[in-house]
């Protein structure tokens, strides 16, 4: 994988391991008696899943897929802002849980920016 590509796979890793971190404490949250409600679950398992793929996308794309770079930039786009977007739903989350999901976003940002880069699209050519 080039330079490119390598950063782009490290933010998408970052995105991962968020989602574990999310996923981690909202299971500590549940066996302490704490909060932790369906939604939370749910939508946690979806984005540390989504790491998965988005991870796919990157190594298929630095292998000179066209159609990956373009998922890939796809959903680096759109997940940030449904992210951010649910996240201030009053009421929906704990404070806690939609700042981890917008660090997650923060990372989904730098892929979103870097996938659109002329650096990364010089080396697909």
């Amino acid at each position: 994988m080039n330079d490119a590509f390598g950063t782009v796979d490290k933010y998408v890793k970052l995105f991962g391991a968020i989602g574990a971190v999310v996923l981690a404490t909202v299971a500590a949250m549940a066996l302490t008696g704490h909060e932790a409600t369906a939604f939370m679950w749910i939508r946690g398992m979806i984005l540390f899943a989504a790491s998965f793929l988005l991870h796919r996308y990157t190594v298929r794309a630095a292998r000179g897929s066209d159609r990956a770079l373009d998922r890939l930039r796809t959903l680096a786009t759109i997940l940030p802002i449904a992210i951010v977007g649910v996240d201030l739903v009053p009421g929906l989350c704990p404070p806690w849980y939609a700042v981890l999901q917008g660090l997650s976003a923060l990372a989904l940002v730098g892929v979103a920016v870097l996938t659109r880069r002329p650096a990364l699209r010089s080396t697909r050519d």
